[in-house]
């Protein structure tokens, strides 16, 4: 079969000398394992660390692809719950499954934990023609959505879940403050606070902002301006609360980092929380403690989720109250394309999806 390969990692992020298209063997089941021919994989940023080779040194030769569906042409002997024929997507969070943590339901705390993909290898993630998987790492996907979104919603989906539902609990009436409307996880985190029946303020680049409105976003900031947290804290001032609620805040989908941090801080309204997945403009942010300890504020930290959690957004998603966001599609031989487009977040909206 062809797989989408690269040997060495790159110091200048030109994709294109390393990654190339080759001939590997196709697999053959484990005992616990499913094989299914992949219809579409879909892009993270952990792609591009992996190609890097930090902060990790992924193993060598290396195929990348976290997020992938398709239909399922074999199983192991001792697989239960999936036949061939099932259309199913990946759950990239590969945990041990007998620990405290995550016999507890915290998988994704697991200290053996990997991620399928990136730290996985050699030569085992997504982007090729067939790829396999443990059973407890396939999710089926429900009829009425499609391979294109599943994909696109493995990770990034779950991610945006188990942060708003997982962790902040967020409820209805709450004011939702989504950083980065225009990314992946900020897309879902949209479309989940409106599910739970919360006003959206987003923030994304001015080119970006008639886009959040469309998905939903009550508000849309542009955080690329420097007193942007004035406008967010305007907006706040004029929403009407329930119950006589004070204004604010009450739950920062946060994945930005870096100079937004204390300007987030200051937003939130006392007993408010922030929680955070990631640091994409930088992870050493100075955080300003007064506006912690005198607010109570609760800083949550966040990754991936359960395998439950992603069939429950796959429910939703089956039932039409959320959607992925396809920004484009490429073929595996235009791979070094995909994730520079990716990389500059040059008129990137939603994600990016690539097709053996």
């Amino acid at each position: 079969m062809k797989a989408l390969v690269y040997d060495n990692y790159t110091s200048d992020d030109d994709f294109s000398k390393i990654l190339k298209i080759k001939d590997i063997p196709e697999p053959i089941p484990k005992q616990n394992e499913v094989v299914f021919k992949v219809k579409c994989a879909s892009l993270n940023y952990d792609d591009i660390w992996g190609m890097r080779g930090k902060p990790l040194a992924v193993p060598l030769p290396h195929i990348s692809g976290t997020d992938a569906a398709g239909e399922v042409i074999a199983i192991g002997e001792d697989v239960k719950n999936i036949k061939i024929g099932d259309r199913v997507v990946s759950h990239g969070n590969m945990s041990c499954r007998v620990c405290k943590l995550c016999t507890s339901g915290r998988e994704y705390d697991c200290k053996k934990r990997k991620i399928w993909g990136f730290e996985t290898g050699p030569l085992w993630g997504g982007y090729c023609e067939v790829t396999h998987l443990p059973e407890v790492n396939v999710v089926k996907i429900p009829d009425n959505v499609t391979y294109e979104s599943a994909a696109a919603a493995s990770m990034t989906l779950l991610t945006s879940w188990h942060m708003l539902v997982g962790r902040a609990k967020i409820q209805p009436g709450q004011l939702v403050l989504v950083m980065g409307g225009s990314s992946g996880v900020g897309n879902y985190g949209i479309q989940i606070a409106k599910l739970f029946g919360c006003t959206v303020i987003a923030t994304a680049s001015p080119d970006k902002l008639n886009q959040l409105l469309e998905l939903g976003a009550d508000y849309a900031v542009d955080h690329r301006k420097e007193d942007w947290h004035k406008e967010v804290r305007d907006i706040a001032k004029k929403i009407i609360k329930p119950f006589g609620d004070s204004s604010g805040i009450d739950v920062i989908f946060e994945h930005i980092g870096g100079s937004h941090w204390n300007k987030e801080l200051t937003l939130l309204k006392y007993g408010a929380t922030i929680v955070t997945t990631g640091a994409t403009t930088g992870y050493d942010a100075k955080t300003d403690l007064r506006h912690i300890f005198f607010k109570g504020i609760n800083i949550l930290g966040s990754t991936q989720g359960t395998r439950s959690e992603l069939e429950q957004a796959l429910y939703w998603m089956s039932q039409g109250k959320i959607k992925s966001i396809i920004d484009s599609v490429y073929t595996f031989e235009q791979a070094a394309e995909a994730h520079t487009k990716m990389l500059t977040g040059k008129g990137l909206f939603g994600k990016i999806l690539m097709k053996p």
